[in-house]
């Protein structure tokens, strides 16, 4: 079981519709979300943060960059 999680969630996350906690089966699927997830909140709705992904065991972290 791999998870997809966010770090800290910005104003701009609470008001999207994206859930802070993902669990997938694979690796290759929980990489996907998570960095799909990663640039659209980068790139669409939150125009004060930037985000990026790390992998710490299981987890895929969206972590906040600004």
């Amino acid at each position: 079981m791999f998870k997809v999680s966010l770090e800290k969630e910005c104003s701009c996350f609470k008001a999207s519709n994206f859930k802070a906690t993902q669990s997938f089966e694979t690796e290759a699927e929980a990489l996907e979300v998570a960095y799909k997830m990663a640039k659209e909140m980068t790139q669409g709705f939150c125009k004060e943060h930037g985000f990026s992904v790390i992998k710490q065991d299981n987890t895929f972290l969206i972590i906040l960059m600004s």
